[in-house]
Order: C-alpha cells, then sequence, then structure tokens
C-alpha cells in the first residue's frame, strides 16, 4: 500500500514491535484492502468512518472507538477489497512465540509474568474474533506510545514497553467484559469450563478464572457456588479428577505423568486428593477398570 505514510520514529530497538502505523484515508481505494493474513499480533483502532470487513470470515461494521484485535493466523480486510474513507491507527506485535497450538510468549521486554501471558493466549484463541466496541482506551494507551517513541526521552524503551504490557491487559479485562455482558452466567461458564478442560495442566487461580468471565473474583465465587454447588477451585478439582480417572482406565501413563497432566503439582498431591474424592488410591482405580 504505497498510500502509507511512513511513522517519524525508529522501531530499531523494538524488534517486537513489527509495525506502528497512523492511517488517513480521505478517498475510497479500490483493491487496497482486500481480505489477507497480515501476520503478527495486531491491535487496529478505527478513528473516522464507517468501516464494513470480514474479521476471521465473520462480518462487522466498525465505527469509531471499535478495536479490531487479531492473532497471528487471523484474515481481516473488505470482501470489496475496497478501503473506506476513514482514519486508522494500528499497531503490530511481534511475540516470541504465538500459534494455535503453542502457547503465547511474547518475549524478554515483557514484564507480564509467564502464567498471565498463557492465559492471555489462550483467551485471544479461545474468544477470536476479537472485535471490542467503543474502546477508546486502546486508542490512547496506542498513542501514548507512539508519542513515547517519537519523542525519544530518558528510559522511553521502558516505558514503551509498560504501555504495551498495559495495553495487552487492558485488551484482555475488557474483552472479558464485553463478552459476559453478551451472555448469560450459564455460556461463560460453559466456555470457560472448556478453556479449563483444554488447559488442566495450567495452575489456575480463581482471579484467571474470573476474568475469563468478565467477573470480580468475590461475584465470580458466588455465582459459581450458585450455579455448581461447588467453589471455583473444588470444581475444577472434580474436572481435574474426572480427566485422571478417564486417563488411568484408558492410557498406560505413569501416574506421576497423569498428575502432570491434570494439574496436581505432584503424584502424592495427586494420590491424596484421588483417594479422597473417590475412595480409592489411583492404582486401585486402575486395577479396578471400572469407577
Amino acid at each position: 500500500m504505497s498510500f502509507l505514510n511512513q511513522p517519524a520514529f525508529s522501531l530499531t530497538d523494538f524488534r517486537h514491535i513489527k509495525e506502528l502505523i497512523r492511517l488517513k484515508n480521505p478517498t475510497v481505494r479500490l483493491d487496497e484492502w482486500p481480505v489477507r493474513v497480515r501476520g503478527g499480533l495486531q491491535i487496529v483502532c478505527i478513528l473516522e468512518g464507517k468501516f464494513e470487513w470480514l474479521v476471521d470470515n465473520q462480518r462487522y461494521v466498525l465505527y469509531p472507538n471499535d478495536v479490531v484485535v487479531l492473532c497471528p493466523w487471523h484474515g481481516y480486510g473488505s470482501p470489496t477489497h475496497t478501503l473506506e474513507i476513514g482514519s486508522l491507527l494500528w499497531i503490530t506485535l511481534e511475540p516470541e512465540t504465538f500459534e494455535v497450538n503453542r502457547e503465547l510468549y511474547l518475549g524478554e521486554w515483557s514484564s507480564l509474568i509467564e502464567s498471565d501471558q498463557k492465559l492471555m493466549g489462550r483467551l485471544f484463541v479461545a474468544q477470536s474474533p476479537m472485535v471490542l466496541n467503543n474502546f477508546k482506551w486502546a486508542f490512547e494507551l496506542i498513542q501514548r506510545i507512539e508519542t513515547e517513541l517519537k519523542q525519544a526521552e530518558f528510559a522511553y524503551q521502558t516505558r514503551v514497553n509498560q504501555l504495551l504490557d498495559e495495553l495487552l491487559v487492558t485488551i484482555v479485562r475488557q474483552l472479558s467484559q464485553q463478552q459476559n455482558q453478551r451472555r448469560d452466567f450459564p455460556q461463560a461458564f460453559a466456555q470457560l469450563e472448556q478453556l479449563l478442560r483444554d488447559s488442566l495442566d495450567h495452575p489456575w487461580t480463581v482471579e484467571e478464572m474470573a476474568t475469563v468471565v468478565g467477573l470480580g473474583s468475590t461475584a465470580f465465587t458466588e455465582k459459581v457456588k450458585a450455579f455448581s454447588g461447588f467453589s471455583p477451585l473444588n470444581y475444577l478439582i472434580n474436572i481435574r479428577i474426572a480427566e485422571a480417572m478417564k486417563q488411568l482406565r484408558q492410557t498406560a501413563k505413569s501416574l506421576t505423568d497423569i498428575a502432570l497432566d491434570t494439574g496436581f503439582y505432584s503424584s502424592q498431591h495427586f494420590s491424596t486428593t484421588f483417594k479422597k474424592l473417590t475412595g480409592y488410591t489411583p492404582g486401585q482405580f486402575r486395577k479396578r477398570g471400572k469407577p
């Protein structure tokens, strides 16, 4: 796209930032915005205008302050290849690793702890496509990043990376809140349960589970207990034990491997919890060959 202006700053010291582009388009441009995969973890802000795009094969009409969050494998663009009149601002990050079947690792630049990065990646995969409506805060954060890059004042590298972390955290929180507003709790809980089953080896906390459904920890705990009869952590343990029972019946895995696969920190922890809930040790259960 030859009409894009080159930014007035250098990204040489930020290998994890692929691009930061501000685009003001005063005329309709044909064949300039096809649906395609552009790569990277991209955050696109609509500043002015109305855009009709396909995002991961779903049609959206986007307005000012809407934000589109794209994983590296997502395609987006106009179904007619037309770039409408308006203004856009986007930033594209290059995570160290991030694929559909691989955990998100942003890189050494990020101060987010590893478990938060993994959860973020799982949420992005589970909840795509990600279109956040009326989310002006994302634009303001990217604009602050842009300002830091242009001015290049003392410690600007540190500040840019801090703002990137803040941007991603804010997106995850907004995504969870928006998803929760669009559905009732049983639907949100069903999605959470599937996410738990898909990543039992993750050391889930109540705070993380609450984030997935867009609630605070206290409200989440109360809703889960009313809905299931269990506290969130006890519900998670029941899921882990159910999966362990399945693996004991259907596989020849060692008890240690099953323990780690299902989220227990040791075979002893697994055995103690298993016997408490089933009345059998894992070895006894395997020998019986039935519940």
